[in-house]
């Protein structure tokens, strides 16, 4: 039976080959994830352990425990604390950091990065005058608040040279600085695509920090002192509560775990996208088989007849599956570690470097990949293969493929009704359940599973839809919808594939239309601001910025909002302060209790979330610790709905300043004299010295930027999703060429009667077009009926969310399922029509 499984694959390779692409394009899917998550993770490990090589203890600043002290307090570390560490016995070297954000502007005057790791630092020399961390490749280093030095990635990328005049932004107001000296650096921050900036330790002091602290100490071992022993002599002289040690070791591990949870994230989200393609490919490979074993029936039959137990027949079936998953598998394999590798070369292509390292291809991708592939195939063949083994010996007598009995299509019907009806019933429950998601997947899922088992059922009415459109093609038109109905589960299986990947790609296109309806209701809605102004990076604007802005002639209204935190109870919570006589003006929120009225003194609002967390009623009185430890004490005069830009506990800048150390904006918002207008924004620009690092946005900018990020998030997704589709053409081209062949004597017997080669094209091309139009109008039905549902649960958290049928994109996804149909088509349409008229009308 080994043997005779053996030949049967062989026989049939070219029968096989959909197959054997089909699961070597899922587990190509599922190695390449693997293989670039462990790349990545490998990389960054390596260089935050590198980066860490030389730091044997680290002492950071601790934040007081919410128990006791100011909210708000940040701890420094001072010159004196520098000195006393200085002392410690086994103590070699130290150095004291400070670090902030520092954009860097190229030539063009747009800034370098994306801004998560653009970075600024001290240089900190030591006895040799000279900073370890930073080797010099080029110049000197910097002294004095105008000079500075870059790292050499950064240098190399904008075209800096030494003397050349840089504009630099920190918080805001633009800097211009000298480069001084161009360094090399293992930062894991600047190998994986971002910059770093030093100045001399006063000026970064000022910066980042306050005139003589630091952000953090590193320390040296010296030969023979271990860290765990350097930690215990210097936590003996740290100040409680206000720094702690930590070790290297410690640090670099932590950095690892980081790295690896963030890879984590990755690797699930992939992988439940190769799991699709790889569900998609179960229907292209029980397809296959399905017909394999019809189209040997005589054969099988005859195995029984001179002896073969239905335990053969199942297994030579197995061995078959075992075999093309095997191939299928090494190849996908092999695909897939280049995959690894050119996702990884994408992401320099796009900016987003990572740290050097080599490609990772673990005993465990390898085990899994070779095992997914074969246990996925084997699977989807069982069924046929129990199918295989039920044929009676008496079947040699004829060469009539058995057709489904009565009483098993009454029973495949009534299984997908159930399946059907409890899972929509579920989805219905769901949408009225708080927290239902757990029961809207599980519904979904039934309902799909339900969907699938009643296709044939569901293919017979609507392929009959297209009747009178398929008459007007003639023959090959009548032949192709009969064709198409002739077997319905051939059919129902091959719809589905497609089916599955378009339900997804509809419903998820229908959930982000909401979304994105939602985020431009919520911004025209609550914002009367015509201009709203922060930093790109989304760091802390320099007050400075709130303040020009505001003495500018067209600006009629003005309010920057700043962040404390304050203790309230035993908790600790932000404080959003804003201009209080002009935040009437510059927003429209939809208060559900009290008012806004006038926001001064220890008046305040709140967002109807913390007010429901909290028990607040307008006139309730809360206690506040604020942020330098002083307490009072603010009263609720309204309550209002939240959104992205303006949530929780809103009160009087004149209130809050008093007690923050250091102020800092969020983001500035604006009412001009003209409105929202090319002209005044140009001003606004140039006002602010036209920097790189500040945005100026008007409503219809902050409402794009929000769908941008909503619709590169989409098409990821898209993407990923794209190759389940892919999979579904190949099972399309499959089962038109496996019928293609199953049919030959019928088709020779038309070309006989007079059919011509075009007709034969056209006639396989229709069928192939209403095959893949039948999974299309499934697919996009039930992804809208998903997509609502789900939108429904997005309404809870999120108020402003409204339905919204994509209908040009539905549309469009319905042209893919055409266009999936007419390329199937062609190479089986071609094979069909050179098929020889004899030689057809002969073959069994």
């Amino acid at each position: 039976m080994f043997r005779t499984a053996l030949r049967n694959v062989l026989a049939h390779k070219a029968r096989l080959l959909m197959t054997v692409l089909a699961v070597m394009l899922g587990v190509a899917f599922v190695s390449g994830t693997l293989v670039f998550t462990a790349t990545l993770s490998d990389a960054y490990r390596a260089s935050s352990q590198k980066g860490y090589a030389d730091v044997d203890v680290s002492i950071q600043p601790k934040s007081p425990d919410s128990g006791s002290g100011a909210p708000g307090a940040d701890p420094r570390l001072d010159h004196k604390l520098l000195d006393k560490v200085a002392q410690v016995p086994g103590a070699a070297s130290l150095t004291g950091t400070v670090t902030g954000f520092t954009a860097i502007a190229d030539r063009k005057g747009k800034p370098i990065g994306d801004g998560l790791s653009t970075l600024g630092g001290n240089y900190f020399p030591g006895k040799d005058g000279k900073d370890t961390r930073y080797p010099l490749r080029d110049g000197t280093a910097p002294k004095g608040a105008h000079e500075f030095a870059l790292d050499a990635r950064t240098a190399d990328k904008a075209g800096y040279w030494i003397g050349d005049t840089v504009r630099i932004s920190v918080d805001g107001p633009v800097r211009e600085q000298k480069l001084t000296g161009i360094f090399t650096t293992d930062d894991g921050a600047v190998t994986a695509g971002g910059s770093l900036a030093l100045f001399d330790t006063p000026t970064a002091q000022k910066l980042f920090a306050a005139p003589g602290t630091f952000s953090g100490i590193e320390v040296k071992a010296a030969p023979g002192t271990s860290q765990t022993a350097l930690k215990t002599e210097i936590d003996a002289i740290l100040p409680t509560g206000s720094a702690e040690a930590i070790t290297g070791k410690q640090l670099a591990d932590a950095q690892a775990e980081m790295t690896t949870q963030r890879m984590k994230v990755i690797e699930t989200g992939m992988l439940a996208f190769a799991g699709i393609a790889l569900f998609v490919g179960v229907f292209l490979i029980a397809n296959t088989f399905t017909m394999l074993v019809a189209q040997r029936t005589k054969e099988l039959a005859l195995m029984r007849a001179v002896g073969a137990s239905r335990r053969q027949v199942t297994r030579s079936v197995l061995i078959e599956a075992f075999v093309v998953g095997a191939v299928a598998a090494a190849t996908g394999l092999a695909a897939g570690i280049g995959i690894g590798a050119g996702l990884r070369a994408l992401m320099s292509t796009f900016g987003e470097t990572v740290p050097d390292g080599p490609l990772v291809i673990s005993p465990s991708t390898v085990l899994v990949s070779l095992v997914v592939g074969i246990v996925v195939t084997v699977l989807a063949a069982w069924l046929p293969g129990r199918r295989a083994a039920k044929i009676p010996p008496v079947a040699a007598m004829n060469s009539v493929h058995a057709t489904a009995t009565t009483k098993s299509l009454v029973v495949r019907n009534t299984i997908g009704a159930l399946f059907a009806g409890a899972g929509a019933a579920g989805v219905l429950v769901a949408t009225g359940t708080k927290d239902g998601e757990a029961m809207l997947g599980g519904g979904a899922l039934l309902l799909l599973i339900g969907v699938f088992v009643l296709t044939p059922l569901l293919s017979r009415p609507l392929i009959a839809l297209a009747s009178p459109v398929l008459r007007l093609f003639g023959t090959p038109g009548t032949l192709a919808r009969q064709n198409a109905v002739r077997n319905p589960r051939r059919t129902a299986t091959t719809a589905s594939a497609l089916m599955v990947g378009l339900t997804l790609i509809t419903g998820l296109t229908v959930i982000a239309s909401g979304v994105q309806k939602g985020q431009e209701n919520q911004i025209s809605g609550a914002l009367k601001a015509d201009y709203v102004v922060s930093m790109a990076t989304h760091t802390p604007l320099s007050p400075g910025v709130a303040k020009k802005l505001g003495s500018l002639d067209e600006v009629t209204a003005s309010s920057p909002m700043r962040i404390s935190r304050a203790r309230i109870g035993t908790e600790t919570e932000p404080l959003t302060g804003v201009n209080g006589k002009d935040f009437g003006k510059l927003t429209q929120l939809d208060f559900t209790k009290g008012s806004l009225g006038k926001l001064h003194g220890d008046r305040a609002v709140v967002s109807e979330y913390v007010a429901k967390e909290k028990g607040w009623q307008p006139g309730s009185r809360i206690p506040v610790t604020f942020e330098d430890g002083t307490k009072g004490a603010l009263t609720v005069s309204g309550v209002y709905q939240s959104n992205d830009m303006i949530h929780g506990i809103i009160l009087d800048n004149a209130t809050l300043a008093p007690h923050q150390k250091q102020t800092a904006d969020e983001q500035v918002l604006l009412k001009t004299r003209d409105g929202a207008t090319e002209a005044t924004k140009d001003s606004l620009v140039t006002a602010l010295g036209k920097n790189p690092a500040i945005t100026v946005a008007d409503k219809q900018d902050v409402s794009d930027s929000a769908s941008e990020r909503l619709t590169l998030m989409l098409n990821m997704l898209y993407g990923l999703l794209a190759m389940a589709v892919i999979v579904a053409v190949l099972g399309v081209i499959n089962t038109l060429a496996m019928s293609v062949s199953e049919r030959a004597p019928e088709i020779g017997m038309l070309r006989a009667i007079g059919l011509e080669r075009r007709g034969i094209k056209r006639m396989v091309r229709l069928e192939s077009l209403v095959i893949s139009l039948f999974g299309g109008v499934l697919g996009i039905g039930l992804g809208v009926f998903f997509g609502w549902a789900a939108g429904r649960l997005i309404t809870v958290d999120f108020k402003n969310y409204e339905l919204v049928l994509p209908w040009g994109r539905m549309g469009l996804f319905f042209a893919l399922a055409a266009l999936v149909g007419v390329l199937a088509a062609l190479w089986p349409a071609r094979r069909a029509a050179r098929l020889n008229i004899l030689a057809a009308i002969k073959a069994e």
